[in-house]
């Protein structure tokens, strides 16, 4: 597989199978080094590769959600045990402060839901259970937004998809412009908190 193929749903599902759309998962809810990782389009795509039989449904469902939360677990662990070490690092192609910022901010403004809605969020999704750990925040209640956030964002795309490929023939011809949208769509909530930041808005 090369480089690029990364960055393709498709390609990725159909090489590394079920296995590899869970570790990426994993990988992008919360090791620092995944928020490249294309998470909400290798799910949709996934779920639409399901309802043609390329992929079990509901090992699909069950699978990726516990790596969402095993994930985050991760990184909250991870964050907890670094601790301020994180602000220090230097810029490198894995690890950029200005992620790690810009999470914390979100955290900062929106507290324990944060856990909830950075899983719709691509690279706050990755760095929020590190932000929360940072933070120590109370595992209880991480761990508990954490099951819910994990949950409806993995059952909720994957179904997505999974509904869409049903309802429309052939819909694996318009994947592409349909990975496209998620991908916008999924950066919108960014770039409103980042103007509001900014107080452009």
């Amino acid at each position: 597989m090369l480089i690029t193929d990364l960055f393709d749903p498709t390609i990725i599902i159909k090489t590394l199978g079920l296995l590899g759309v869970v570790f990426i998962i994993f990988a992008e809810s919360g090791l620092f080094f995944g928020f490249f990782l294309p998470g909400d389009s290798l799910l949709f795509t996934a779920g639409i590769l399901s309802s043609q039989g390329i992929v079990s449904i509901w090992l699909l469902l069950i699978l990726c959600s516990i790596a969402a939360i095993a994930g985050d677990n991760v990184g909250y662990a991870f964050g907890k045990k670094t601790g301020p070490l994180l602000f220090k690092k230097d810029d490198s192609f894995f690890f950029k402060k200005k992620h790690v910022e810009t999470a914390k901010i979100f955290y900062e403004k929106n507290g324990k839901k944060t856990i909830i809605l950075a899983r719709f969020i691509p690279i706050v999704r990755t760095f929020a259970p590190i932000i929360a750990g940072v933070a120590n925040m109370d595992y209880k209640t991480f761990f508990r937004y954490n099951l819910i956030g994990g949950f409806v964002w993995t059952w909720g795309i994957i179904l997505a998809g999974y509904t869409l490929g049903k309802v429309i023939p052939n819909v694996d011809k318009y994947l592409l412009p349909i990975i496209l949208l998620i991908i916008v769509i999924s950066f919108i909530p960014a770039v409103v908190e980042f103007l509001k930041h900014k107080k452009v808005l």
